[in-house]
């Protein structure tokens, strides 16, 4: 593992600094050779002075062109520097010691693996269910704008969606859809894939890099890595994050189809 590499990108935009360090810091701890690249869409540089280390690249950039967009900054200096590894993590999750080198274990043991996603919990150690099959428009309506009440009648629906009916403690191949609060890639595969779509600003470009994944490798749920996600919930707190996931949305499913799931 000594000789294995790996470079990660969190995007900014004006964090709570005490929570954003707990993140660095649970990538600082681990013991491989690394870099993280903190891309900055926030209007000012406050964030500059977070942590002053040389594994630290920060990247102001406030013309702020989106979640993929930003990240693909940091894959593009990843692949030029010939990474073997490359983490997209939000900035609200957390993990412990040696759970990075739990995952690249597993990584080297699965050479097909391009796209591998932990088990993901809340601080309070409740499960995540963020594996998810390909969305259809109207799962992607009934989750994000129905009331509870019609949720409710659509429940199966939605807990097949995301793999409910599945145990979150085994591992789980070729899931079409991980969150992309947690994206562990083997770089040799994903220069095959791409990058983010940079046309969609933010919200669903996880799904379409997952789904094209699967055409060149696997990609795996893996239980036996779990990390803490705190999980905002923006989408359904602000109007303005709700236009942003329409917008999104229209840009994913013209391109992979209205009904096709």
């Amino acid at each position: 593992m000594t000789n294995l590499r790996l470079s990660c990108s969190i995007v900014l935009f004006n964090n709570i600094r005490e929570v954003l360090l707990n993140t660095i810091n649970s990538i600082l701890k681990s013991n491989i050779d690394l870099i993280l690249f903190l891309i900055d869409n926030s209007p000012s540089n406050d964030l500059s002075n977070i942590l002053q280390n040389e594994k630290i690249v920060y990247i102001h950039n406030p013309s702020n062109p989106g979640y993929g967009a930003s990240h693909n900054i940091a894959i593009k200096e990843s692949f030029k520097s010939n990474f073997d590894f490359h983490l997209v993590i939000n900035p609200d999750v957390y993990f412990d010691c040696g759970t990075l080198e739990s995952i690249i274990l597993f990584m080297e043991s699965n050479k097909k693996t391009v796209l591998l996603m932990p088990k993901i919990l809340y601080p309070d150690n409740k499960i995540q269910f963020l594996c998810k099959r390909n969305p259809s428009f109207f799962i992607f309506l009934l989750r994000g704008f129905a009331p509870n009440f019609v949720k409710f009648i659509f429940k199966n629906q939605l807990e097949k969606f995301q793999y409910q009916n599945y145990s979150y403690d085994e591992i789980i191949y070729d899931v079409p859809y991980l969150s992309g609060c947690f994206m562990f890639f083997r770089n040799s595969l994903l220069k095959k894939v791409g990058y983010f779509d940079e046309k969609i600003f933010m919200y669903l470009e996880d799904a379409d890099i997952t789904r094209r994944c699967l055409a060149v490798g696997n990609t795996v749920y893996y239980p036996k890595a779990n990390v803490f996600h705190h999980y905002g919930g923006l989408t359904h707190k602000s109007y303005k994050f709700k236009l942003i996931t329409i917008k999104s949305s229209f840009i994913y499913f013209r391109k992979w189809g209205w009904f096709n799931h």
